[in-house]
């Protein structure tokens, strides 16, 4: 299952910025646990997946999971050994664009250490620093 935008408005992007902290996301809204991000990058389709994985196959068929980020801007790149020129490359491949603070995946039915552990399985899928955190409720 690719994560990949279906009809996406542009086919190119520029590189942008990754200053600042993660302007929406950063609160547990939909399960119980989540694991929030503490470093600035660029996530892949293919990391996210394969925390996706980790996670569903440490739960086996039990709690839910929430992806709470998706690759929507495309990273470009030219073949090996082509001269400078000639425009811009194709699309190789699509990132999520996260910032500190941000929420990238929730849990929900299942125990505190169960979802510690399934989370600490897809934390180390990513090249960034994460957390666990707790949902917090609001009075």
């Amino acid at each position: 299952m690719a994560l990949i935008p279906s009809r996406p408005k542009f086919r190119k992007q520029q590189k942008g910025s990754l200053r600042g902290l993660t302007k929406g996301g950063q609160f547990v809204k939909f399960g119980d646990f989540g694991m929030q991000i503490l470093d600035r990058g660029r996530i892949t389709n293919q990391q996210i997946e394969a925390c996706r994985v980790a996670i569903s196959r440490y739960f086996s068929r039990k709690g839910k999971v929430w992806i709470r980020i998706f690759p929507d801007k495309p990273i470009t790149k030219k073949p090996a050994e082509v001269r400078m020129g000639k425009g811009k490359g194709g699309t190789d491949h699509w990132v999520a664009v996260v910032r500190p603070g941000r929420i990238l995946f929730e849990v929900a039915n299942v125990t505190e250490d169960e979802a510690r552990n399934a989370l600490l399985r897809a934390a180390a899928k990513l090249p960034y620093k994460t957390r666990f955190v707790r949902r917090v409720e609001e009075v």
